[in-house]
């Protein structure tokens, strides 16, 4: 098969040309993550072998194989099986509780579950019945070798495989959720061919080196991971996030892309060492998942090697902007436009398109959506948004406004928005007000309950380094800057606002120390 005509298709086969790219360069490295090292030879022959064992085992076709552990090369592994024997990866986040994990689990209708040795105990310790799933350990034995080696089929096994379809299902991403089932997004193979293959000749290659410090079970790191694979490049996966370890390993491995989140730029410039380190191999980094402030942009693109691509969209797709943020330097306050192929809308109340600079909640539609949400099809129908010729669109769940050039600039989360008093108050106007305050390093605002005005904002601000925080001068001072129906009501001082594994702001654990501090 010759690899390159393969990825110009509208549509091929995602695992064949990982397996194509084994034998076009077995011995060139495929994955490394900090503690070993696979090559493309070696990867290729491992994923069949644990394809074949799958299937072995009675994996259907499209069930899901849910993998549960630290980022690293027998994780990555157990997901590109997965999808290799014709069913379809489930990666669990390893933040859940053990009840939503036994949730997703048979949500997922997963028979495997690969895991590490601390999650599995962690587990069993606890009093949740796990579905009827086979354990794969993904931790290594006394003599180096992966566990998983005495499970898999024998040297030379290939699984006996018809290629994808469109339709079939590539992978489940469970969102983050407080209770009960968090929703299983599906994604087809052809969305992922789509989103990861067509159209990145020109941004990736077998040259290139990616460093990923995200977690493999967030689409974030999916996002430059799956386009690497495909396009026989290398892999660095670290299982946790440290600041100088990135910066040595990057240098080390002269790192051509990368995918960051907001607060890991922020920690990466400000590690003293980071102006010692040679990161001239850099082409271009990524940043998704939360907001990325024009600041930021723009210390990056002064300092940090290469150009900047903010990426804009949802895990359940609609559509996707994107913000060529060293090419448009006076456009760094918004996300960018939507990418070729993409349409979004900005809607009032009634459903109503508004024209460029109204602020409405923002609807868009892709060739990159997901199938729906697993075994949830009224949240599902809750997410879709019909035009009047009945198109699909996905609600994006951001109010934002379009400028007269066609970029997007986001103003706040709809369920966020606060109603006081029958106004609309967007947080993010109130967060950026507190940031400009001296003595605050970090903010989040949120509405609480009101007898008088249904709902009245409040905020949580981190003091800056070395700055004596007084909450009531930093009330006064910023409640005077704005207007009557947006002065928040309170401040609390914190010293860290609790954020995801890839940066975003928990406003759901900020209420509920809200409650709890009323009762």
């Amino acid at each position: 098969m010759d690899i390159s005509a393969e990825l110009e298709r509208d549509f091929g086969n995602w695992p064949g040309i990982i397996a194509e790219w084994g034998a076009a360069q077995p011995d060139a490295t495929a994955l490394d993550d900090g503690s070993a090292q696979i090559s493309w030879g070696d990867l290729s022959a491992t994923v069949d072998r644990m394809a074949a064992q799958l299937l072995a085992d009675g994996l259907q076709r499209g069930q899901a194989v849910a993998i549960l552990g630290t980022t690293g090369i027998p994780y990555a592994l157990a997901y590109l099986a997965a999808i290799r024997a014709g069913g379809c990866a489930a990666p669990l986040t390893t933040s859940a509780t053990p009840r939503q994990l036994a949730n997703m689990l048979a949500d997922s209708g997963a028979i495997h579950l690969f895991i590490d040795g601390d999650k599995r105990a962690e587990l069993l310790a606890s009093d949740t019945t796990l579905a009827d799933v086979r354990h794969v350990m993904l931790d290594q034995a006394a003599d180096g070798a992966p566990v998983y080696t005495e499970w898999m089929a024998a040297a030379g096994a290939t699984p006996d495989v018809a290629p994808p379809r469109p339709g079939d299902a590539f992978n489940i991403i469970y969102s983050s959720g407080t209770t009960g089932t968090p929703k299983g997004i599906v994604h087809s193979h052809g969305m992922r061919w789509r989103q990861s293959v067509a159209g990145f000749q020109a941004i990736y290659s077998e040259q290139a080196r990616s460093i990923l410090s995200t977690p493999l079970y967030s689409n974030t790191t999916l996002a430059v991971f799956l386009p690497t694979m495909v396009h026989g490049g290398m892999a660095r996966l670290m299982g946790k996030f440290d600041a100088g370890h990135w910066l040595k390993a990057a240098e080390a491995m002269r790192a051509t892309h990368t995918m960051l989140v907001p607060v890991q730029y922020q920690r990466l410039m400000s590690d003293p060492a980071f102006d010692t380190h040679d990161l001239s191999s850099m082409q271009l980094k990524f940043c998704t998942s939360a907001p990325f402030s024009a600041e930021l942009k723009a210390e990056a693109l002064e300092r940090f090697p290469g150009g900047l691509v903010e990426i804009y969209g949802m895990t359940e797709g609609g559509v996707v902007c994107m913000l060529q943020a060293h090419n448009f330097p006076d456009k760094l306050h918004t996300v960018g436009q939507p990418v070729k192929g993409h349409d979004l809308k900005v809607i009032d109340e009634e459903g109503n398109a508004l024209p460029p600079g109204s602020k409405g909640e923002m609807v868009g539609r892709s060739p990159t959506m997901m199938s729906g949400y697993k075994n949830q099809p009224d949240k599902t129908r809750d997410m879709e948004w019909r035009d009047a010729d009945g198109n699909l669109w996905f609600k994006m769940g951001d109010i934002g406004i379009v400028d007269e050039d066609g970029f997007v600039q986001i103003v706040g989360r709809a369920k966020d928005m606060i109603i006081s008093g029958g106004f609309n108050i967007y947080p993010k106007d109130l967060e950026e007000a507190l940031m400009q305050h001296p003595s605050v390093a970090d903010a989040a605002v949120v509405g609480m309950p009101s007898e008088r005005w249904g709902e009245t904002p409040v905020g949580f601000i981190v003091a800056a380094p070395g700055a004596a925080l007084d909450a009531d001068e930093v009330l006064a001072t910023v409640n005077a800057e704005l207007g009557k129906t947006q002065r928040l009501s309170v401040l609390h001082p914190i010293n860290e606002l609790p954020r995801s594994h890839i940066g975003k702001i928990l406003k759901t654990e900020l209420r509920a120390m809200l409650v709890e501090t009323a009762g």
